[in-house]
């Protein structure tokens, strides 16, 4: 279709005297995983909620598929699918009756309900665990059938909020299988992450979100080429060098240096990558002890820290948390 799957205008959400939203603006075209990254508190649940007619705005607009989400909430209702951040599938039925209730909740009949429940389970790879309880699934396989009551009726745009938080690596690496096989068909996903890797891996596009508001957008490539050529990432030997150090490689490469997860590692972007042996020769001429250095293209953790000042990771202090909005 012309239109986009998704649009957003100068959307504002306020719970209290936290402003969830402030001024949002997105646009997700049909057929595309556009990803929402950002820490928690950044407003990509809360999004989801309005997007999903779960809340209300206080400001702005929002449209799925061309239709307002205040106006023609029942219809997009309709046209939606949405996975929580928790799962919301009964523990004490099995993956086959959860399934075939979502089914007839939607208005199928009994005989195209079970139909339906037992394709999903198939293409979820659920059926030798289609009669156990659900209660005895695996954090993955509870995921996944979680995924799969949200396609029963099969939804033009998904909603994915943060899908494999709290999976193990195999499981996560399934639920993205199933997400590109969802988009290959033709749906369009809407996923919020706080997972680097995640929103690489699977988005066409990236919304950077922080504190309401939209900080950058574009592909992976787009948002990496947006902090420089390349990152210099180097660790010391001597943490009480860092500052030293640090001080060096910015009058080198005219960028500040960020401070790396463990002490004594930190990164630096650098313009032209010629310069960067030049600046490491520096460090040796100051006699910093250099343990390991490398020239690789900027990551959106990167990314993030240099459209925000701070960590992907971090959590926005002295908010209303999202998933209890």
């Amino acid at each position: 279709m012309d239109k986009p799957a998704v649009e957003i205008t100068d959307m504002v959400k306020t719970f209290g005297e936290t402003r969830a939203l402030d001024g949002l603006d997105l646009t997700v075209d049909a057929g595309s995983v556009c990803g929402m990254l950002g820490p928690n508190g950044a407003g990509k649940t809360t999004t989801i909620r309005i997007l999903a007619t779960l809340l209300l705005p206080d400001r702005g607009a929002a449209r799925v598929m061309g239709h307002d989400v205040v106006v023609d909430a029942g219809l997009v209702r309709r046209l939606v699918g949405l996975t929580g951040q928790f799962a919301s599938v009964d523990a004490d039925m099995t993956g086959h009756e959860n399934l075939i209730l979502v089914a007839r909740l939607t208005g199928m009949k009994g005989a195209t309900a079970r139909k339906r429940a037992g394709d999903l389970l198939e293409v979820f790879d659920l059926m030798e665990a289609a009669d156990r309880r659900v209660g005895t699934y695996s954090g993955g396989m509870r995921r996944r059938l979680d995924v799969a009551a949200s396609l029963v009726a099969a939804p033009d745009v998904l909603f994915l909020d943060e899908p494999t938080t709290g999976l193990d690596p195999r499981s996560r690496s399934q639920v993205w299988e199933i997400v590109q096989g969802l988009v290959a068909n033709g749906t369009t996903v809407l996923l919020t992450t706080q997972y680097l890797d995640e929103a690489d891996r699977l988005a066409d596009r990236i919304a950077v979100i922080d504190q309401g508001r939209m900080v950058a957008e574009g592909t992976s490539s787009e948002l990496k080429a947006s902090v420089g050529a390349a990152t210099l990432h180097v660790s010391l030997r001597d943490v009480a060098q860092q500052p030293e150090a640090q001080r060096i490689l910015r009058d080198a490469l005219g960028s500040d240096a960020h401070a790396a997860t463990d002490s004594g590692s930190f990164a630096v972007p650098v313009a032209e990558p010629e310069i960067a042996t030049a600046a490491i020769a520096r460090l040796f001429n100051a006699e910093i002890s250099v343990k390991d250095f490398s020239l690789d293209r900027p990551t959106l953790d990167e990314v993030f820290f240099a459209l925000t000042g701070r960590p992907a990771h971090t959590d926005r202090p002295d908010t209303v948390k999202e998933s209890a909005a």
